[in-house]
């Protein structure tokens, strides 16, 4: 690692700590003191224990890909499966938040960030229904407003996929798994985006495109990418990568102090120390 990551990693590498799923993606940190993922084909969504436990927490799950939580507390996830964004209820029933955009059905929710104001950002790619195209014409980011209400924000990605929100929420990243770079663009008050540009070109790697994306306190950006987890600055600058033993998937930032990252690679778990926190999901 350059002498940048040193500032930031304690351990030379992520330690495996769950194996033998098929296609892990959806990391989270639970308040209560475990971490939630997803298998995607197994349709489930899983709860590790610190200690190795692991069991399964939502059965099925719709396919689930991404989770985050909502400002109540509630868990939201994009379904593949149900082609939708769910928030789970009280009695712990998946319930639809948006399904549809225009009248028609959306493609396959991957990816998902909620703002302070309650407004829901989504990346809607084909992955869950591939070959089938869809019938939006296009793999769209979109908003869910507080109301339900749903706006495309943008038309032209080739496969939008990982999203995360600055520190302070003004700004909103969306990486691009087949143009292989990460776009940001500003939020505005009312929820609507602009000043869209690209923020860092991933097209460099022989193998391993973009796809989960999450942020620390200090602004950074951690994109998974050829050659394990990339960590970014502020400026865009890449100040190196992480390597995994598999092609990582997703991350998450989790424990009290939000200072160990926890990483899906396809079949295993991974977690690594950090020297700065992430911003907290909840």
């Amino acid at each position: 690692m350059c002498a940048q990551m040193s500032d930031l990693v304690f351990e030379s590498e992520p330690r495996v700590i769950g194996h033998g799923f098929k296609f892990t993606e959806g990391p989270l940190w639970h308040p209560n003191g475990f971490l939630l993922f997803t298998d995607i084909p197994a349709n489930t969504v899983y709860r590790w224990e610190p200690g190795g436990q692991t069991l399964a927490y939502l059965k099925p799950s719709g396919n689930a890909n991404g989770l985050t939580w909502d400002k109540q507390g509630n868990l939201l996830a994009c379904e593949h499966g149900g082609r939708r964004i769910s928030r789970m209820g009280a009695n712990r029933q998946m319930a639809t938040v948006a399904d549809s955009y225009g009248g028609k059905k959306l493609n396959s929710p991957n990816d998902i960030v909620c703002h302070s104001s309650g407004r829901i950002y989504f990346t809607d790619p084909p992955y869950g229904i591939d070959p089938d195209p869809g019938e939006q014409g296009c793999n769209g980011v979109y908003c869910a407003d507080t109301d339900g209400t749903v706006h495309r924000l943008f038309d032209d990605f080739g496969r939008p996929n990982g999203m995360a929100l600055s520190p302070d929420e003004s700004l909103l990243y969306t990486n691009d798994t087949v143009n292989r770079n990460i776009r940001v663009c500003d939020v505005n008050a009312d929820g609507s985006v602009s000043n869209d540009r690209v923020f860092v070109d991933m097209n460099v790697a022989a193998e391993g495109n973009p796809d989960g994306m999450k942020v620390d306190v200090d602004g950074n950006i951690y994109c998974t990418g050829g050659g394990g987890i990339w960590v970014i600055d502020a400026q865009g600058n890449h100040l190196g990568t992480i390597p995994v033993p598999h092609q990582p998937t997703n991350l998450a930032f989790g424990n009290i102090d939000m200072m160990t990252l926890y990483i899906t690679a396809r079949p295993v778990i991974c977690a690594i120390q950090l020297r700065v926190p992430g911003v907290s999901p909840f």
